[in-house]
Parts: structure tokens; sequence; C-alpha cells
């Protein structure tokens, strides 16, 4: 195996083979590197290892991790030997073991799992309730308690309240219904493999011969029941490798503990701890940032995290009047550093952009100033603008003007609102459709059409056709802002848009907050059909007009941006949850203040635990960021419909911005002299020669 150069530390983790090894991956430190190039170092023959790849197990928590350590490992040791390793998720592996071996707690090999909506069914069911704002709670309960190890019989003896209580006899309900049914939800994946292997010892046997060597990802994201499963999973003498870091340990609310990294070194005395601090991702003044933070925290494990990549630019802290001027001066970066007007105008396609906040809720104002400056735009870890059901429902209708052909679009549209047409009735179109294979609007003015459907059902279809077809037209005809918006106004009170919201939503506000999304997504259109009068640098002009068409068009590019893979050029939106282990050239954090980040829900003191954790949080989002980071606080934040006076979290004080750099690293030094030498050696060369 040729290895490329790593660090002394990495290949420490790589070479250590005879004991279990805990690696404390720093943020950007190649964790990822070390976890497949120690899978390809097990594999050689010799000092201890010289293991098949059946016998090694590489555990992670999404199924995106596991397929991109997956295709790594590839290409280090070949497709062959890479089929037999076992690369998956903690909940994929739960299914192996019960698939292999679950008969053993009464589970036939093909039970059923059920997803969110199945286990909300089955708890109304078992607590005799129509609520489902109800049901839900109880599963979150339910689901917090089974990662904690906890069965109904433990729940009821521990319930400290009569809601508690009830939530646990409804849990002996509901674990009463899955056995019935042959079925587990999502946390059973975990906690009947601990129960298999625990109840089961020749079934544990079977897996500790069959892994000789187990490596866990993001160890620190762990909860109870994974730690006791994984203990079980290689035995008391077993060997693993657990890579993880205490300072990014940020999911204490579903569960995962930091418990567990204290429990290593006490359970497995033969520890060995290897820490990587070497960042390959940021510049040092973002690390020495994040460093300044999160010191402040009880330390597991010490490690400072040091970077040869250079001081770089400083951390900005932007002071922002509201949510709006903070969305504002956050585009107003964007745009300067993807035009280069900026010293860290590098790397500035708009995917080396994210913005990243605490709250979901945040991420509307960006919305709307990214959509005002033509600026592409994705959400992740939380749903875009053009992801809501509303907004999805008035794109369908546009998308059915610009392809009368599209069936999706035509399905959506011809039942929102409901206007009499069953489903009976548009499953008999689509037989017809297919037979004479036409699209489903092509099939609707079918003379034929009468001879499947009765004469009422086939009213409404022409119904619906004409006022597409209407629709369109007019869509062709109206230019500009003003007219725009009086056509789409026109267009939502004649299908009762409005009514349908209400009339489909049980709370008002709910139903009021859609409706509100409807407003701005008419609004947004009708702007963009232009006619306005800007004024800019005292010229006074009048913007392109467009028609509607022409606007629906853009906006299908939009809205495709969701169907495309990850590497479309569009700038992230993201919570700091969902931003871990990712990263962007340019970063900015919104929104740090008291009451956001750190979060809280009332006034008054946070509880240590709670800071600790929210601490690591903005740990988590400084060191996503490799070129530059802007920080910004809001001077007044909303508060459900007023603005009250906002206070800068104390994590911006705490990253000590005003002190400077430190004194210049040696390394860095020599690093910087060189490039210097480098670039005047360059620039030499590149002047005429005086000779010729």
């Amino acid at each position: 195996m040729s290895v490329p150069t790593m660090n002394p530390a990495q290949m420490a983790a790589v070479q250590h083979l005879d004991s279990p090894c805990l690696v404390l991956a720093g943020a950007g430190s190649g964790k990822t590197r070390v976890i497949t190039h120690k899978i390809a170092r097990l594999l050689l023959p010799g000092d201890g290892a010289d293991l098949a790849p059946s016998q090694i197990g590489a555990i992670t928590f999404t199924n995106k991790a596991a397929a991109e350590m997956r295709d790594r490992v590839k290409a280090l040791i070949g497709a062959k030997a890479a089929s037999k390793l076992l690369v998956c998720t903690f909940h994929s592996l739960g299914v192996r073991l019960l698939r292999e071996d679950g008969e053993a707690l009464g589970l036939k090999p093909k039970f059923s799992i059920l997803d969110s909506d199945d286990v909300t069914s089955i708890l109304r069911d078992a607590g005799a309730t129509t609520d489902a704002k109800l049901a839900r709670s109880w599963q979150w309960q339910i689901s917090l308690w089974k990662n904690m190890g906890l069965d109904s019989a433990a729940a009821i003896s521990q319930a400290a309240t009569d809601d508690e209580a009830l939530t646990a006899r409804i849990m002996k309900l509901y674990e009463e219904r899955l056995l019935a049914y042959q079925a587990v939800d999502f946390d059973d994946l975990i906690g009947l493999p601990l129960r298999l292997l625990s109840e089961h010892p020749h079934v544990a046997q079977k897996w500790q011969r069959q892994l000789k060597h187990v490596l866990v990802d993001e160890y620190q994201d762990t909860n109870a029941t994974q730690y006791e499963l994984l203990k079980l999973l290689v035995g008391p003498q077993g060997i693993f490798t657990a890579v993880g870091d205490d300072d990014q340990s940020i999911y204490g609310w579903r569960g995962a503990t930091l418990d567990n990294l204290k429990r290593l070194p006490q359970d497995y005395p033969n520890l060995k701890v290897i820490p990587l601090e070497q960042n390959y991702r940021s510049t040092s003044a973002i690390l020495r940032a994040a460093n300044n933070v999160i010191q402040l925290n009880p330390k597991l494990f010490p490690k400072t995290l040091w970077s040869d990549l250079g001081e770089g630019e400083p951390v900005k802290v932007a002071e922002c009047d509201n949510e709006e001027h903070e969305a504002e001066r956050a585009v107003g970066r964007l745009n300067a550093i993807h035009a280069g007007l900026v010293s860290s105008g590098q790397n500035a396609d708009w995917h080396n952009f994210a913005i990243l906040y605490r709250a979901n809720h945040q991420a509307r104002p960006f919305e709307q100033a990214l959509r005002k400056a033509n600026i592409p735009y994705k959400v992740s870890g939380g749903q875009s603008f053009f992801d809501r059901a509303e907004i999805k429902d008035l794109c369908a209708w546009l998308r059915l003007l610009l392809n009368n052909d599209d069936d999706p679009a035509f399905l959506r549209a011809v039942t929102t609102p409901k206007r009499g047409i069953g489903h009976q009735t548009l499953a008999t179109l689509g037989e017809f459709a297919g037979k004479w294979k036409v699209s489903l609007f092509e099939a609707l003015f079918a003379e034929s059409l009468g001879s499947v459907l009765n004469q009422r059902a086939l009213d409404g279809l022409h119904e619906f056709g004409r006022y597409i077809n209407d629709f369109e037209y007019k869509a062709r005809q109206t230019f500009g802002s003003e007219g725009a918006k009086e056509m789409l106004l026109a267009w939502l009170k004649d299908i009762g848009y409005e009514q349908h919201l209400h009339d489909n939503e049980e709370n008002e506000k709910v139903a009021a907050a859609r409706w509100s999304n409807v407003m701005d997504f008419i609004d947004w259109v009708a702007k963009r059909c232009g006619g306005d009068i800007d004024t800019d640098g005292g010229m006074t002009t009048e913007t392109e007009r467009r028609s509607v068409i022409e606007v629906a068009q853009t906006i299908a590019l939009i809205t495709s941006l969701a169907e495309r893979d990850s590497d479309q050029n569009a700038v992230v939106l993201s919570t700091l949850h969902a931003s871990k282990g990712l990263e962007w050239p340019h970063v900015v954090l919104a929104g740090v203040n008291e009451g956001v980040l750190p979060f809280s829900r009332e006034e008054g003191e946070i509880p240590p635990g709670q800071i600790e954790e929210e601490r690591r949080l903005m740990y988590v989002g400084i060191t996503r960021a490799r070129l530059s980071l802007s920080v910004s606080v809001l001077k007044r934040r909303k508060k459900g419909r007023e603005y009250v006076q906002a206070v800068p979290s104390r994590f911006v004080a705490e990253m000590k911005l005003h002190e400077g750099a430190v004194r210049e690293d040696p390394r860095e030094k020599l690093r910087r002299l060189r490039e210097e030498m480098a670039a005047k050696a360059s620039a030499r060369s590149a002047l005429p020669d005086p000779t010729a």
C-alpha cells in the first residue's frame, strides 16, 4: 500500500493495531483519511493485522458518510476487497443483525420497518386520540427513552409526572402492537440488536468472531444504547478504533452523550488516545477564534488546533439593525467576494458560500434577500421557500402553463384546491391517457373520453382545461409588475386558494402564515416582471418589462435546483447542526445573539451543561470556514410580532478578536518567506529580456 504523506499523529493512529484506540480528530484534521488508511493497513499481512475485508466493520452516522467512506476505501484497496467490507450506519448494522438473528427475539426475517408517520398513526390508535400533535409528543418522549436504553417497564417505574406515566403506559401498548405487527421503528434498530446480543451470548460471540476490528466515525455523537451495542460487538478484549471530537458534540438533545467518551478509558484501561491537532481547512485567524471559544469548556482530552495555511483575513463582526438589515449586509458581502472586490475573493463561485444560523426560521430574510439579488441558493437542514407546500401548489399551476404535458403538475393543480374532481375520475383519466400514450391534459380534450367518464366528471375536467388555457393566454399577454400582481391575485381569488388554506389547516395562525408566504411569492413574481422605476446613482431608469409566462420559466429553473446534485452552483443556507462535517471558503454566522446562540426559551441563566453544548455549536460554526468568516449580531430582533432589544452573544467576546494575531509561528514565517521569494522570481522571469 502506498501511503501519501501523513503527519505523525495521523500515522500513529493508522499504525496502532494492538489495543483499543481513540483518535481525537479536531475539525478539519483529516479523520476520514485516517479511517480509510487504517482499514487498508488492517488488510496488510503481519504485525497482528492481516485481516480479511469481511472481518472489518466501519460504522458511520449517515448514509452519505458511509457512501463517501466506501468510495475512498475502494480507491485505496480496490473494488473487489472493498465490496466485502461492512461499511454502514448504526441503523443499517442493526437491520443486518436483526435480519440474521432476530428470530431469537421472536422477529421474522421479513419484519417491517415503520416510518415516522406510521409510528404517529399507531400511537394515536394506542392512545385513543385523534390529536396528531399529542401523538407526536408521545413519539418524541418514547424515542428519547429508547435511546437511553429504557423499555416501557423501566419508563413506568421512572415516570416523574402524570404525563410521563401516561406516555409510559402508551409505550407498553405500542410495544405490544409492534410485536403483533412484526414491525420495528427507527429506534428499535439500535435497542433490539442490543437486547439480542446481551440476552443471547451465542449470537454476540458469532458477531465478535466475525468482526475482528470495528471503526466508529463521529464517536462523540453516540448515545448510551449505541455505546453498549459497540461494547457487545467487540467483546471484552475487542480491538476497535473510535474517531471523534468532544469539542463537536452537539446532539445532546437527541440522546448523544459525552459520557461515552469519559467511559472509554475506564472500560478499556489499555486505550491509546491520539489527538489530531493539525487543521488542513482554516486559516490561523479563524482557528484562533475557534480555540479561544472552546477553551472555556471543561476538557476531557486537551488539544489545540493549529494550521500552516497562513494568518488569513481577520474574522469580522457585523452589527446589524435587524434581521432584514443583516440579510442585506450578508448578501452585499457575498456579492463583493464573488466579484473579487475584496482580498478573500478567491474560489468565489456561489457554492463556495454558506450562511449558517441556529434555527430554521432565521433562513427566511436571507432567502428573500438572495431572491431579490437573483443569487441561486439551496436550503440544507430546513425547508426552502420553494419547498413549502403552498409554494409548490402555485408552482405546479405555473409549470402546467409552461408544459401541458407535465402530468405531476397537472395532478397537483387539478386537486389543489379541490374542485369536485375525485380520485376515481383521475384514475380513469390516467388509464385512458396511458392507453392512448398522451398526457393527462391532452387526454382531457379527447372526443372519446366521454366513453369512459360520466357527463358530470367530463364537465369538471373540461372546465379545468378551459381555465388553464385561459390562464396561459393571460400569462403571455400580461407584462410589468402592476399588471402581473393584479392578474395573479385575480387567479388566487378565482381558485379560492386562501379559503383552501384555512379549510385545510386547523391552526388559524399557521394558515395565515402560509397565506403570507403566498403573498411574498406573488410580490416576488410581480417584481421580476419589471417595469418598475429604479434610481441608481442619480439616474432614473425603467426596468425591462417581462410577461408572467417568461418569469414562470425562471421559476422552473430555480425550483429545479432541489432536483440537481450537490455540486450545484448555489449559496448554502443551513442550520449549524446540519453544517457539521461540511466546509466552505466563505461563511457568514448569522444572528449570534443571546437567546438565539446560545439558545434560551426563557429569560434567566442558562444551565452550564446547555451553555457548553451551545459553545460547541458555535465552535462547529466557526470551523466550517476556510478563508473568511463574518459573524453578524443584531441590535434588535423579532420576538413574536414585536422587536426587542438584542444583546450580542457571549461567544462573540469569547473569540477575543480584539487581541489580534499571536506571534507568527516559525513554520508559517518560513513558508511566507519562500512564497515571497518565489513570487519575486516569477515576477523577474516575466520581465522582457533587455538583451533581446
